[in-house]
């Protein structure tokens, strides 16, 4: 029994397997999860492969639009000044130098200016760097000269200024650069300073990471980087900022893939154009191309020794190193880099010791991209809306050329701010700060808008009341009104007798509408049409609007380019129209035209990224109003101008300056307002207050001035006013004075030699009032016996008005109601 119990016993133990040991489970776990993360690790890697390839490979940057303004033409004969010259040159970066031949470099010898232009590439073509020479006399340019081996030129254009960028909301801006153009030691400096081992390692350094690792966890935290050039333009390309174990891991695993697919030198170039170098408001500054525009108001390509050093100092920390917040922190930074370009022998002894004693060289005004003239760039994006896409215009790096003329801008900018200062020193009653303008600068030719200025502070991005403001314009409305008369040449002549006596007129609403003169006088029933806008009357231009019918004057505002549908009622007769600068500029701009409307653009041509035209905006010119009516209401403008209530303008301007124009005022002094133009140059000014409270002007006591200080210095040209076929002008005496017993008198002369004092009076061909003939005639009176007057006041309908006194209802003409809807 024993025995057969031990022998059972020995057949239980032989079939018991042995368990394996607990080391061999572990191993056998260990090569499971080491299997397990392997194939995570791949896939990983695998997903961050195809994410680096498919950005680097493609469209790397969101580019927004840039937006160029007019380049500055100069040839033999053009009106500019040596210093105007000059000055538009250093603002664009040039610098005058007496040796150099480079391009964006000038040097002066006497009425003598040769400039060293840089290429461009225009709308029309790519034009190569190129030298001339300027010769200047009297304001003119004298003589214009080729100087290099190219072939010769009549006329040059300098590389137009980059003025602003077309951003989203939030994000970066960028000017591409090419490693090929760029100055040698900023690539080699650049490596020097922030990765030695660039051309030599995979993307990381492992020495650099031992070290940085040692750093961190001495600290508990990551507070060394240790990052090569691959890793920080990953970094930057893909990732965030976040300092943690893990995004620090996911940025080495995709620079050694990075480096593994592309070259070093593609490596290089995208990180120059992404390395991060400032603020510019909530604008990003990305890469050497913009940061040298913007520290320096110069091209990278043009940059020495001493600025490439500083923004390879920037690299390290572009907020504590801003040489215009930290300039001495800035240059001690900068001093240490060219220690270090020095030392790696691509600096020789003279030229690192002079680049250490340099300036930092940062221009004095910050170029923003964002905000360097941010209301005309405004009107560049609401007139590029609803041919582009929000999308085209903030990511495909369009350009976009317009018309601004930087130095009208800038002179229109300064005589706003200047003479709103002065405005409110002059006139005790108005507040320091309070009054806000803006101002619109066009030209006649071809409605180019040279300059827009959208309020007191026109650097800064906000509300912009050239194009947003919608006020009333007061008697600006009055030459539409006079012009709408001109059309109808067999009732109407610029001496028409007018009445302007008192007036009511009752509405179908049953208001009773009753203007006055601002001065609260009325000037009788015989004044001349053309002196009655000359000094704005109010009563005789409201009958005068009533009698042709308010729908015909709105029609007249409407062909002239304004886009509104006013209600027809007679307040429109005094300028009870809400318009905004801008349409004022337009309306003003076709009446200087002579009649022909074209729309005001700010842009001339856009092209794609690579320079291929894409629009270009031809000039459109139609006629919308006859030549005759158009020269006539110019020529009661001039008037205006030199003898009414725009006389003011000459206490600024030359007298040999003719200029046409009106003032416009609303009521309780709201609104200021004056627009007019010389032979070339179209301004309109307004002022007031925002919250549209009395800002305690006239149109003379405040837009005037700024008009006149911005005409100024706009190269303007006088009126020629030579009369088209359908107008013809008879030398007349006027001797008409408000207020006298006697009717007005108009003599002809015969010939501006028999009569010293005659005024060449134009009117429509064939329509010349009978009896300008003789001499001896009164010319008003017979006029007045054989047309209707103005404002259908006859002696009829003048029998039947009560004295203001009376207030009555029944003091109108009813026949005018009629002809107001």
């Amino acid at each position: 029994m024993a025995a057969g119990k031990k022998s059972r016993g020995r057949r239980r133990g032989g079939s018991k397997r042995a368990k394996p040991s607990i080391s061999r489970r572990l191993l056998a776990y260990l090569f499971l999860g080491g299997c397990l993360v392997l194939a995570g690790i791949s896939v990983y890697a695998a997903y961050l492969n195809g994410t680096v390839q498919e950005k680097f490979a493609g469209t790397r940057w969101k580019l927004p639009a840039k937006v160029y303004a007019a380049p500055m033409q100069l040839y033999t004969g053009k009106k500019q000044s040596l210093a105007a010259v000059v000055e538009q040159l250093k603002r664009q970066g040039y610098r005058a130098a007496a040796q150099s031949h480079r391009q964006g470099s000038f040097h002066r010898d006497g009425n003598q200016l040769t400039i060293h232009a840089r290429g461009f590439d225009f709308p029309d073509g790519e034009r190569a760097p190129r030298t001339v020479q300027l010769r200047f006399k009297n304001g003119t340019i004298s003589g214009f000269k080729s100087v290099d081996d190219k072939e010769s030129l009549s006329l040059i254009r300098i590389d137009p200024p980059l003025i602003g960028s077309i951003y989203p909301n939030k994000g970066a801006d960028r000017i591409l650069v090419k490693l090929s153009d760029l100055p040698p030691m900023l690539p080699a400096g650049l490596i020097t300073v922030e990765d030695k081992s660039f051309m030599h390692n995979f993307g990381i350094s492992p020495k650099g990471i031992v070290r940085a690792a040692w750093e961190d966890l001495k600290a508990g935290s990551i507070v060394e980087g240790g990052s090569t050039i691959t890793q920080q333009l990953v970094k930057n390309f893909y990732l965030n900022s976040n300092q943690t174990f893990a995004r620090k891991a996911r940025e080495g695993l995709m620079a050694i893939l990075l480096d593994a697919h592309y070259s070093k030198p593609a490596i290089l170039e995208a990180y120059i154009n992404e390395v991060y170098l400032g603020q510019d408001g909530n604008h990003a500054i990305r890469g050497f191309g913009l940061a040298s525009y913007y520290y320096f108001n110069t091209p990278v390509d043009e940059l020495g020794p001493a600025r490439i050093a500083l923004l390879v100092a920037m690299v390290k920390g572009p907020s504590y190193y801003d040489p215009r917040a930290h300039p001495k922190r800035a240059r001690r930074r900068r001093n240490l880099v060219l220690d270090m370009f020095h030392e790696a022998g691509f600096l020789k002894e003279q030229a690192w010791k002079r680049a250490k004693s340099a300036p930092l060289g940062v221009s004095s005004e910050k170029n923003r991209r964002t905000s360097r003239y941010p209301d005309f760039i405004d009107l560049v994006r609401q007139q590029l809306h609803g041919q582009y896409t929000e999308a085209q215009l903030t990511e495909e790096g369009l350009r976009v050329f317009t018309t601004l003329h930087p130095g009208i801008q800038r002179h229109a900018q300064a005589s706003v701010r200047s003479q709103l200062d002065a405005i409110e020193k002059r006139r005790g009653n108005i507040e320091s700060d309070s009054l806000q303008s803006s101002a619109i600068v066009t030209s006649v030719e071809g409605g180019r808008i040279l300059a827009l200025v959208g309020g007191r502070k026109s650097g800064y991005a906000g509300f912009n009341r050239a194009l947003d403001i919608q006020r009333p314009i007061g008697s600006l409305i009055k030459p539409v009104t006079y012009l709408t008369a001109m059309k109808y040449p067999s009732k109407y002549s610029v001496i028409t007798p007018l009445d302007d006596s008192p007036l009511s007129v009752k509405q179908k609403n049953g208001k009773v509408w009753k203007p006055d003169n601002y001065s609260k006088r009325s000037h009788g029933t015989d004044v001349p049409l053309y002196y009655a806008l000359e000094h704005s009357y109010n009563l005789a231009s409201s009958r005068l609007a009533l009698d042709l019918g308010i729908p015909k004057v709105i029609k007249t505002l409407r062909q002239l380019g304004y886009p509104g549908e006013p209600t027809a009622v007679p307040s429109v007769a005094l300028g009870a129209v809400n318009m905004s600068p801008l349409q004022v500029a337009q309306v003003y701009n076709t009446i200087a035209s002579g009649g022909y409307y074209k729309k005001l653009t700010a842009i001339q041509d856009v092209t794609d990224r690579q320079g291929n035209p894409l629009s270009a905006y031809k000039l459109k010119l139609k006629q919308v109003i006859d030549s005759a009516p158009a020269y006539l209401d110019t020529w009661m403008m001039r008037r205006v101008a030199r003898h009414g209530t725009g006389s003011g303008i000459y206490r600024v301007l030359p007298n040999q300056l003719q200029l046409a124009g009106k003032t416009g005022t609303t009521n309780q002094l709201r609104d200021s307002w004056f627009a007019g133009f010389s032979g070339n140059r179209v301004i309109s000014v307004w002022v007031g207050r925002d919250n549209n409270d009395s800002a305690h002007l006239t149109g003379a006591t405040g837009a005037l001035h700024i008009w006149s200080h911005i005409m100024s210095d706009v190269g303007a040209q006088s009126l020629t006013m030579s009369p088209p076929a359908n107008v013809q002008r008879v030398p007349l005496a006027m001797t008409f004075r408000p207020n006298k017993p006697n009717a007005p008198n108009f003599f002809n002369t015969g010939s501006d030699a028999q009569c010293p004092e005659a005024t060449s009076v134009p009117f429509t061909r064939g329509y010349v009032p009978s009896g300008v003939d003789a001499c001896e005639s009164d010319i008003l009176a017979r006029d007045r016996k054989q047309q209707p007057t103005g404002g259908g006041t006859g002696s009829d309908s003048r029998g039947g008005h009560q004295s203001e006194s009376d207030g009555g209802e029944d003091d109108q003409d009813k026949s005018l109601l009629d002809k107001i809807f």
